[in-house]
């Protein structure tokens, strides 16, 4: 699963969005988390360009934004804002795997990155966005190109969750799941999680 496929899912008994995100452990290597992290770090504009990932485009005297986060052109402003709210999504993910790079490319995000792009959006000025590309480039690598092999998804509003197994979020009606199964899930992975988690009742299954 993509952290990126996190923003849109809703809970599918009650609709609840947003659902919190907890990672077990990532398909993605840690020397993959760092190769995006030098980029950033490095600044180079170029090489952010050559990989065409943010395309700007001026169409009828506007200036047009999509990437592949926001997949529809939009103008700039409008981009902007979704691309905030796509960052404000990173405080429902809690990285519980053994990696530190990925815990600290979220930190970025969360502090860092949305700081500064946000405060961009508050004065736009067309001639200085490529001040903030490092910042798009790295947050499109993230939520797009990483992989969460491992973890659940949590509706705070009915309790439920949804194992993430070999990637895929498992998100079936009650009647259909495998207790057995997810029970065993949940104490394989029972050290990733704090004792107030188990305690809020949780469903289908609890420990």
């Amino acid at each position: 699963m993509k952290p990126w496929l996190f923003d849109i899912l809703a809970c599918p008994i009650d609709k609840y969005f947003p659902l919190d995100l907890y990672i077990f452990s990532y398909e993605t290597k840690e020397e993959e988390f760092k190769e995006i992290l030098d980029v950033y770090e490095k600044r180079d504009i170029n090489l952010i360009k050559k990989e065409e990932i943010i395309e700007i485009r001026e169409e009828k005297g506007k200036i047009q934004i999509k990437d592949d986060i926001i997949i529809e052109k939009s103008p700039i402003d409008t981009y902007l804002n979704l691309i905030i709210s796509s960052i404000n999504e990173i405080d429902f993910i809690h990285d519980k795997s053994s990696l530190k790079l990925s815990k600290q490319c979220f930190n970025i995000i969360k502090h860092d990155i949305k700081d500064k792009i946000t405060k961009f959006s508050n004065n736009i000025e067309y001639e200085q966005i490529e001040n903030i590309l490092p910042e798009l480039y790295f947050l499109n690598k993230i939520k797009i190109e990483t992989e969460v092999e491992t973890g659940l998804l949590f509706c705070s509003k009915c309790k439920r969750w949804y194992p993430i197994i070999e990637t895929i979020p498992q998100m079936l009606p009650d009647e259909y799941r495998d207790e057995k199964a997810e029970i065993q899930f949940l104490k394989t992975n029972k050290n990733l999680l704090d004792n107030d988690f188990f305690k809020q009742n949780l469903k289908p299954f609890n420990v």
